[in-house]
């Protein structure tokens, strides 16, 4: 005859009888107070934000549908005027080339700053480990200098009478550019300009790609050289895929920087000559500050903004698909 077992209990010692883990207390989920703590220690950081970026972003808003000069500004009126400051801006050609110089300005640099940076990336992994250090520490300076201080150095070695690269042209035998005054001309202030903010972002780019490199198995670069590819086909087989993110979130990183850039213009030669070397931040500035249209000022500032969570939109819209594609 079968006989029909029941089922073990097991009850630890001080445990309660019946218990299925046999600890005596039953299962529970997380308190209240544990799913709220991350929650919690993130609140300091949301309140600084909403208080430091958030109140200055609603008071610039509000600000870009009044009609706020000097004489508002004096009496202390507040004038509505609606969207006239937007399709005053927005029927504005000059609005639009300073857009267009800005969308140029930021091309060109984010294309040398990532080159660049790239190219230096690849060159801190290949070196020896005290040309490295060496390497990152000239890297650590350039871009730990602070804006105005690294402006006026190249104020200096681009100045017309004394500078370095005059006298350094010069002796190479173009002494067309032994006076040559880099800052009468649009293309020449450009040029200091750019030199500059490349000079001090490449850092952060090559500290990132060298940084994405060391997490790139050895084995696949031995794979590649086994089937012959050489240090281009490396790259764009091996580099390249493995650290697509890393080239995606730091380019849109480095639009946003350069695009927002105010101080290198303002330090080299302050949107000059003739304001031919303004963009956006610049001109938002000259208009509000400068001219005492400060309802023009903040109307041009949140154009600018708008602009720049279009881009911010598509570049998430790359990364959820990455995601889902994963």
């Amino acid at each position: 005859m079968a006989v029909q077992s029941e089922p073990v209990r097991v009850q630890s010692p001080g445990g309660v009888k019946g218990s299925p883990l046999g600890s005596g207390r039953p299962v529970v989920g997380p308190s209240l107070l544990s799913r709220s703590t991350p929650y919690l220690l993130l609140l300091p950081a949301i309140v600084a934000t909403l208080a430091l970026l958030g109140w200055p972003l609603v008071k610039t808003f509000e600000l870009s549908f009044q009609n706020l000069n000097k004489r508002q500004l004096i009496l202390h009126l507040t004038e509505w005027n609606g969207f006239s400051n937007y399709k005053d801006q927005l029927t504005s050609s000059e609005f639009w080339h300073t857009t267009g110089r800005t969308i140029a300005f930021t091309t060109v640099n984010v294309v040398l700053i990532m080159v660049g940076g790239t190219l230096v990336g690849l060159l801190l992994n290949r070196l020896g480990k005290k040309m490295r250090i060496l390497l990152q520490a000239a890297l650590m300076l350039a871009w730990a200098m602070p804006i105005v201080a690294a402006a006026t150095v190249f104020s200096w070695l681009f100045d017309s009478r004394f500078g370095v690269v005059n006298w350094f042209l010069d002796q190479l035998g173009w002494h067309s550019m032994a006076n040559y005054n880099w800052y009468s001309s649009q293309y020449g202030t450009f040029f200091v300009i750019i030199l500059l903010i490349v000079w001090q972002s490449i850092p952060f780019v090559a500290f990132n790609m060298y940084a994405g490199l060391t997490t790139i198995p050895a084995e696949l670069y031995e794979a590649a050289r086994m089937d012959g590819a050489g240090s281009w086909r490396i790259f764009r087989w091996v580099v390249f895929p493995s650290l697509k993110p890393f080239f995606l979130s730091t380019t849109f990183l480095e639009i946003i920087w350069v695009f927002k850039s105010f101080a290198q213009i303002l330090a080299v030669n302050a949107g000059g000559p003739q304001g031919l070397t303004q963009t956006l931040p610049f001109y938002a500035y000259i208009q509000g500050t400068g001219n005492q249209h400060y309802g023009i000022g903040a109307t041009i500032a949140v154009l600018t903004i708008l602009m720049l969570v279009v881009l911010m939109a598509y570049y998430f819209r790359i990364i959820l698909k990455q995601e889902d594609e994963l």
